[in-house]
């Protein structure tokens, strides 16, 4: 299993023992998932927080017509997780699916309580990643309600600079809340400069 690249993420925050990276890769499973396979749908309850190795996921909702509004992607050495589905263990009304295919550990929601139980190293860090995103959460609200498409644009270059020729206008329309053929005027726009 290939654990390597975890570990050196963690190492990211607060470098682990011996003993933990232990505890760490004997809880962690490993999965290869194909493109369009999903990792949580609507209604399951979410069991596990995956970290990706390799491949690109979208995690997003469908509204009462049908539109995908696409919330987060994760890439290589980031994490997804539906954590109002994990951590109180109801149904999600989110989706995560693999955009191309994917290398995936994943922490399984008993091993993760373990984990910040045994080894305070586990609870301090996730913590601190769990901040990251909601600091992320917060931009993304306010720029959402108070910026324009372009700078929306410009903000999600910053964020995920590896995706934005990984993805399709769509999706990354989607993301932004406007369409599809206004991102690409704003790509040509940015072309032009």
């Amino acid at each position: 299993m290939n654990t390597d690249q975890l570990i050196d993420h963690f190492s990211n925050y607060l470098p682990l023992k011996p003993q933990e990276i232990e505890a760490l890769v004997s809880r962690v499973k490993e999965r290869r998932i194909k493109r369009r396979q999903f990792i949580l749908q609507e209604n399951d309850v979410c069991q596990h927080i995956t970290f990706v190795l390799a491949g690109c996921f979208k995690m997003y909702g469908v509204d009462a017509k049908g539109k995908e509004h696409n919330l987060q992607f994760a890439a290589e050495n980031d994490w997804i997780v539906d954590f109002a589905s994990l951590y109180k263990e109801k149904p999600s009304k989110l989706y995560i699916e693999a955009m191309e295919p994917a290398l995936i550990l994943q922490i399984f929601r008993d091993d993760l309580y373990y984990l910040y139980d045994k080894h305070t190293v586990f609870n301090r860090n996730f913590r601190i990643m769990v901040e990251n995103k909601y600091i992320e959460l917060q931009n993304r609200v306010l720029q959402n309600i108070s910026s324009t498409g372009q700078e929306r644009y410009e903000a999600f270059l910053e964020q995920y600079p590896v995706l934005s020729n990984r993805l399709s206008n769509t999706q990354i329309a989607s993301y932004l809340g406007i369409t599809p053929e206004f991102l690409s005027k704003i790509r040509a726009d940015r072309k032009l400069k």
